[in-house]
């Protein structure tokens, strides 16, 4: 018997005439619903004709998620006085539950999307609704893509409905044809907020880790909230692991703890969402209940702040999970389901002033997460780089390389990114390809049912308690009671049925397991180099754990691993023992034998070798390379070095300074001749001698003055000014010819200050004032000057009454323009003086 009072209640259903009229007049339409309005539950009701005495039609409803979708469905079946199964029904992955009566299906976008790849049509279908879309999640965005090809080539009747908890859907009217925004208003009561950030600081979240000190923090405000409100209480989690740890600390509570996740048994699940008359609840949950589900009863909201969002698994290779701060829009989301009922309370774990630095809104799918899957299903959609496709971000063009690079070397798409036979196969597996590729390619060799034992330990990756031993870890889910091993073996029973179990079914556990893990991750193929530690084909190193059974393994298929914050290796989280064979087999385009010609360790290293990506299998000495690959090797070593392993005099070092003032000063065609430049030109200046080297000897030997000489400008005649523009020394009054440094920012001249007597004005070089550095007799600084002329009229002065008594044989005239530069003491002046007279 339909329960007409409960949906009579529905506050959406003053929006539905709107609604219908909408998509009978463009077949489009975005609803927008605050959660609770029951736009996921009597809307489809309404269009398919099962309330309000409209026409028969059947629809499907996309949920983001498997535990929204059952929940969904129940209700909705609920309404109409039935159970699941009847006239409303679901399919998730792994369950279905239909009839033939069946007009209404909730199922994931995951499974619409199957559907859509075998039947583009819909055939049978009237209308679709993609449900909670302001989520921004990755299928839902590409089954609206799908939809809009479909609406657009084959089925312009097919009517579709993007139904949104926010209020900010222009951008789904944009993307559906500027269609019809209709709004439906929400009962809100209000909630107050109470901050309540940690005693302390605690560390942030990384991976999938959350601080400890947090979770006990939250736990200990779920029991303040019991005491200072009543009511049931809700607290939001980032993820099962943390909820099941909050529940841990709750022991004892004056109330009945409840888990809600996407792991959570369905009789758990049905339980939370019937609420309770006996007793206070306390309901953990992660954000499935922010906006897909209704949780009766629920005065408080306990809000962790943190929420987990997809991004590329760099431990696994593939699309994964990780821990952030929340939104302010998941945020508030959160607070008003504290409100739904009547006046509540939201407990934040942040401070205020947190609050405000939170991103606004939570990032789409497209933009962060692996991409790899999403790709697959662009190419078997016939759209590989999903140009064509209607998205309201496009992705990124970095990610989609990297998951095309995947994709070729699992023979999913070919060189121009058409899928294969191959990919269309891996992609009705509902796996990420890496693991279709490990179950197609692991069936024939260990066995159809083994293989996917093995697939369905990596989808989900096993809990910590079953151990880093793949193979140890296999044999536990076979005989374990938990809910993970019950997960599990569902999706054994799935994923058996799509590959034969003929052959290779008969050796051990631990060599199929390595052989499948290895065929999904051959990048993370590892050797060992002793002591725990690991060399992966990719050139990370990993270390197993103290105590770890893999030890002492001569390689390891590497499933899981991260690397902590400032580590140099990754930690080994799940692996399974192989051996060379396997790793070759697995890893086999990454082998590569040839010869390698390089700098290492000093000098010039030349071998055979045979590698697996960065592992060396084989290396031998090569006898006679190839000169331009030592030529190669010894350019690489200056580079590494520098050009220190030349040999340089003084002379040549200065010649190098004397260019690099030219060429500071003057320009073209002066060389530039910074370590940079002369690297780049090797050919113009160190040749022939570099050809002829071997080996870093060799390179000490070639005279570095002499091979700059060939970059002077000798064709436009220029190079014959050298000693005119940038001398090496200059003629000083006296008669000396005195060195001049070029290593500053201009030609320094240091001199005895007596040999400058006569000269007025300060020598120039290349229109530069040389820097005089005048020295006292004994040969210490005394005075710099770049105006002499000033310096004898303003400062000689004060050096000349300051040195004359310390130095008084030698001259100190009153004006030094009108006497004679010497390099000799007044005695010996005179004496030559008198010799010459």
């Amino acid at each position: 018997m339909i329960r007409t009072d409960a949906l009579d209640r529905l506050p959406v259903r003053t929006a539905v005439p709107a609604l219908e009229r909408a998509l009978d007049d463009r077949g489009v339409a975005v609803l927008c619903a605050p959660p609770g309005t029951g736009k996921t539950t009597l809307v489809p009701l309404v269009l398919a004709g099962l309330t309000g005495g409209g026409p028969a039609r059947r629809v499907v409803v996309a949920e983001p998620r498997r535990i929204a979708a059952r929940a969904a469905a129940r209700r909705m079946a609920w309404l109409l006085g039935e159970r699941a199964g009847g006239r409303v029904g679901f399919t998730v992955r792994g369950e279905r539950l239909v009839g033939p009566g069946t007009v209404v299906e909730v199922v994931t976008t995951g499974v619409l999307l199957q559907r859509l790849q075998r039947d583009q049509e819909l055939a049978g279908v009237d209308a679709v609704i993609i449900d909670e879309c302001h989520e921004r999640h990755l299928d839902a965005d590409t089954v609206a893509a799908f939809l809009l090809d479909v609406r657009e080539a084959l089925r312009p009747d097919l009517r579709l409905v993007a139904a949104s908890a926010t209020t900010d859907a222009q951008g789904w009217a944009r993307l559906l044809g500027d269609a019809p925004v209709v709004e439906a208003s929400g009962v809100s009561h209000p909630v107050e907020t109470v901050w309540a950030p940690p005693p302390a600081p605690v560390r942030p979240p990384h991976g999938m880790r959350v601080d400890p000190a947090l979770l006990a923090h939250v736990a200990a405000t779920v029991r303040r909230a019991l005491a200072e409100r009543d009511g049931d209480v809700l607290c939001f989690l980032p993820g099962a692991g943390e909820i099941g740890r909050v529940a841990g600390l709750l022991a004892g509570v004056a109330a009945e703890v409840l888990q809600v996740h996407g792991r959570a048994p369905a009789a758990v699940q049905d339980a939370v969402l019937a609420g309770s008359s006996e007793g206070r609840r306390v309901v953990l949950a992660t954000s499935v209940a922010e906006s897909s589900l209704t949780v009766p009863g629920v005065r408080v909201v306990v809000d962790s702040g943190l929420a987990r969002e997809p991004r590329t698994d760099h431990a696994r290779g593939l699309g994964a999970l990780t821990t952030v701060r929340a939104s302010r829009a998941a945020g508030r989301q959160r607070a008003g389901r504290a409100g739904r009922e009547a006046p509540g309370t939201v407990y934040r774990c942040w401070t205020q002033a947190e609050d405000g630095r939170l991103a606004p809104f939570p990032s789409p799918e497209i933009r962060v997460a692996d991409l790899t899957a999403f790709a697959l299903q662009a190419a078997c959609w016939g759209d590989p780089d999903a140009s064509g496709l209607a998205l309201l971000d496009p992705p990124p063009a970095g990610a989609m390389g990297a998951a095309r690079e995947v994709l070729t070397a699992v023979g999913a798409v070919d060189a121009d990114g058409r899928v294969t036979g191959r990919g269309v196969r891996m992609s009705r597996l509902g796996l990420h390809p890496r693991l279709a590729r490990a179950l197609l390619d692991g069936a024939p060799e260990v066995g159809g049912r083994r293989a996917a034992e093995v697939v369905a330990l990596l989808s989900e990756e096993p809990p910590r308690e079953y151990g880093d031993d793949l193979a140890a870890a296999l044999r536990t889910a076979r005989r374990g009671g938990d809910g993970y091993a019950a997960r599990w073996r569902q999706e054994v029973r799935r994923l058996s049925s799509f590959v034969a179990d003929a052959g290779g079914g008969s050796g051990p556990d631990d060599a199929a397991a390595g052989l499948v893990a290895a065929l999904a991750f051959p990048e993370r193929v590892a050797r060992a180099r002793g002591e725990g530690a690991f060399l992966m084909v990719s050139g990370t190193g990993a270390e197993t754990g103290e105590g770890s059974g893999l030890r002492g393994a001569p390689w390891l298929a590497v499933a899981v691993a991260d690397r902590p914050a400032h580590a140099a290796s990754a930690r080994v989280r799940l692996a399974a023992v192989i051996d060379e064979d396997t790793a070759r087999a697995a890893a086999g385009r990454l082998l590569r034998n040839g010869e390698e010609v390089g700098w290492a360790d000093g000098d010039v290293v030349a071998r055979r070798v045979e590698r697996l990506g960065a592992v060396e299998l084989s290396v031998r000495p090569l006898k006679a390379p190839a000169p331009e690959a030592v030529r190669g090797a010894l350019v690489e070593g200056l580079r590494r070095e520098g050009l220190g392993l030349l040999r340089w005099t003084r002379d040549s070092e200065q010649l190098r300074e004397r260019l690099a003032f030219l060429h500071r000063e003057l320009g073209a065609p002066w060389p530039d001749v910074a370590d940079g430049a002369l690297l780049d030109r090797t050919e113009q200046w160190l040749e022939p001698e570099l050809s002829r080297a071997r080996r870093r000897l060799d390179l000490g030997r070639i005279d570095a003055g002499q091979a700059l000489r060939r970059l002077l400008p000798w064709a436009t005649g220029e190079a014959a000014r050298l000693d005119e523009l940038a001398p090496e020394r200059i003629e000083v009054p006296s008669g000396s010819r005195v060195r001049v440094e070029y290593g500053g920012a201009q030609p320094v001249l240091a001199v005895k200050l007596q040999e400058m007597f006569g000269l007025t004005e300060s020598p120039r070089l290349a229109g530069v004032p040389v820097l005089v550095h005048l020295l006292s007799p004994a040969g210490r600084p005394a005075a710099v000057t770049a105006d002499l002329a000033s310096f004898w009229r303003d400062g000689y002065r004060a050096v000349r009454a300051e040195l004359r008594g310390r130095y008084p044989r030698h001259p100190w005239p009153e004006d030094p323009t009108t006497m004679a530069a010497t390099r000799f003491t007044t005695s010996r002046l005179r004496r030559e003086q008198g010799q010459q007279g």
